[in-house]
């Protein structure tokens, strides 16, 4: 018996249609879906309306294939209309998914404009119950218990991942204060540049001029600018008027 074939697309019009289903069985299958039957000159085939949400199309076509593949129909269906596809997250490092989170802590505090965005982000590491140092600790600590509980013999083994918990421990214990001292990070030369632009500010206000100085200068009496006259010789005493 030769292979029956459905090929499920999406057309230009953005309908949804499923072509070949030509047997009474498969067609069952699409309409139980969603797909509404056609019959007409051009055969009979299946379609979803060109207003069907696009996460409904996806939804519907990726059941129908399941089922007309369940029932041995073989069956071509694009990426797009397929949620085991189009639903994956991306998992840029696989199944390390804490080594994700992490990054984007790192992220976090790297991105950090100031000491209060700082400790925000270093508070994900840091917090004493919900911490990532915290599961840390906890995940090494239950991951010695285990081999103990696995294998008495490999006690070495649980050692080691006790020691490397309290070392993890001894960690938050080191940072335990440092939540104020982020806070402040970097408020100390804020106020210190402040304090220098007022000071030049003030200091450019009280400057005097070089042509303001020589005014002052020429202006004060008993000066020897003031004795010249405009010949350049100091003016004779006035005597009495005969």
């Amino acid at each position: 018996m030769p292979t029956r074939s459905i090929t499920i697309t999406s057309e230009f019009s953005g309908s949804v249609v499923a072509k070949g289903a030509t047997d009474d069985l498969s067609a069952q299958l699409l309409r139980h879906a969603g797909f509404q039957q056609i019959d007409d000159w051009h055969g009979r085939r299946h379609r979803l309306p060109t207003t069907t949400p696009l996460a409904d199309k996806v939804a519907i076509a990726t059941h129908a294939a399941e089922m007309l593949r369940a029932a041995r129909y073989e069956v071509d269906l694009p990426p797009s209309l397929d949620t085991a596809r189009t639903c994956s997250p991306a998992r840029p490092l696989g199944p390390y998914v804490a080594g994700v989170e992490l990054l984007k802590i790192t992220d976090l505090i790297r991105g950090a404009e100031n000491g209060a965005d700082l400790q925000q982000a270093v508070e994900q590491l840091l917090h004493p119950e919900h911490g990532a140092l915290e599961r840390v600790r906890e995940a090494l600590e239950v991951a010695g218990e285990q081999v103990n509980d696995l294998d008495e013999d490999a006690y070495a083994l649980a050692d080691r991942f006790g020691f490397a918990s309290e070392f993890v421990s001894s960690a938050q214990s080191e940072l335990l204060d440092s939540k104020a001292e982020l806070r402040r990070v970097g408020t100390a030369s804020k106020v210190r540049t402040t304090a220098r632009r007022l000071r030049d500010h003030r200091d450019a206000a009280l400057a005097t001029s070089p042509a303001a100085g020589k005014a002052e200068v020429s202006s004060a009496p008993g000066s020897d600018t003031a004795q010249l006259n405009a010949t350049g010789h100091p003016p004779r005493a006035a005597g009495p008027r005969r």
